[in-house]
């Protein structure tokens, strides 16, 4: 009797045991069950090591990683193209620095022969209406060709240098300085008055001579090297009228072209005589995309193609230059067109 008591009652209290431990073990389970909430992994600890990196979750890392390659990558394919760039225009320089040689040195060849004179001659009336007190000393006389050369001189007395341009077609008279033997033969005049006994003088025109405003004759030694040149489109002797400037910032300006731009550059002479005061325009280039002018003067017609600008104001409408440059004109800053007659060759 006492045996099945006690059975009984370590039945009764095992099953009761066995209950209050259920309650805590379920609370557990749903503790860990919140805590885990919103998390995709139920891993803590180290076994979170492949998902977190320091303070940020591995996966952002590796995307930090790759875009930090991706930039590189475009950096260096960057680096690679101006590279390509550089050469391409480093080529394209040397492919037109050699054009330039080779025209210079065709140029050069199909030139005719150089003409080297020395002597000495005395002055007479100058045949020029308007000048009959004056004196006239003629060097070249009056060619349909170009005369291009220097010349050098030693005078009795102070002397002015002359170089005539035409002779004009009918109604090319418009303003500049003109000199004519009869009022029909008209030639445009560029007259230097260098007012020296002696001298060096570049020119270019139709004639040449010296010149005083004297009654009184003068002797004139001089040493002279020419060429006398056939009309192309390097070598000209003509009128023209000036448009509005085409430059970006210039269209308040006239502008008249002598030699339109090209590769390679043009080395010459010009003469001129306008119909009011003028600028010489020479222009250089185009300069290649990406160049730093560093405030130099510059040109464009469209704000892609730039040139450099040398701009030289002389106060005078009429004068000789030896210039060269890839574009060569006359530039005044007013709206109202001007008239120049003018002579330009080009070569050595």
């Amino acid at each position: 009797m006492n045996n099945k008591l006690f059975f009984t009652v370590f039945f009764t209290v095992s099953i009761l045991l066995l209950g209050a431990m259920a309650i805590p073990l379920n609370m557990v389970q749903s503790a860990e069950a919140l805590k885990g909430q919103g998390v995709p992994t139920s891993q803590y600890g180290s076994a979170t090591k492949g998902i977190v990196c320091g303070d940020k979750l591995c996966s952002e890392v590796k995307e930090e990683t790759k875009k930090k390659e991706v930039k590189k990558e475009v950096k260096k394919e960057v680096k690679k193209e101006q590279v390509k760039t550089e050469k391409k225009d480093s080529e394209k320089q040397k492919l037109a620095d050699k054009a330039m040689s080779e025209q210079s040195r065709y140029e050069e060849l199909s030139l005719p022969p150089r003409t080297i004179k020395t002597g000495t001659i005395t002055s007479t009336q100058d045949p020029g209406i308007g000048h009959e007190n004056h004196q006239l000393a003629i060097i070249l006389p009056p060619s349909e060709k170009v005369y291009r050369g220097m010349l050098t001189y030693s005078a009795s007395e102070d002397v002015q240098l002359v170089v005539l341009h035409g002779p004009l077609k009918p109604g090319e008279d418009k303003g500049q300085a003109i000199w004519t033997p009869d009022g029909e033969t008209k030639y445009a005049l560029t007259f230097v008055p260098v007012n020296n006994m002696a001298g060096t003088w570049h020119f270019t025109g139709n004639a040449l001579a010296a010149h005083t405003m004297n009654e009184d004759p003068f002797s004139i030694s001089y040493t002279l090297a020419y060429r006398e040149r056939t009309l192309s489109d390097t070598v000209k002797s003509e009128t023209i009228t000036s448009t509005q400037d085409p430059g970006l910032g210039h269209e308040n300006h006239q502008l008249a072209i002598i030699l339109p731009p090209r590769i390679p550059a043009y080395f010459g002479t010009v003469g001129f005589s306008a119909s009011e005061n003028v600028q010489l325009i020479a222009l250089h280039g185009p300069l290649q995309p990406g160049v730093k002018t560093s405030g130099q003067a510059t040109w464009s017609p469209d704000g892609k193609t730039v040139y450099a600008l040398s701009f030289i104001d002389r106060d005078t409408s009429m004068g000789t230059w030896q210039v060269t440059a890839n574009a060569i004109a006359l530039h005044t800053m007013n709206e109202t067109p001007f008239t120049v007659s003018y002579s330009v060759a080009t070569g050595q």
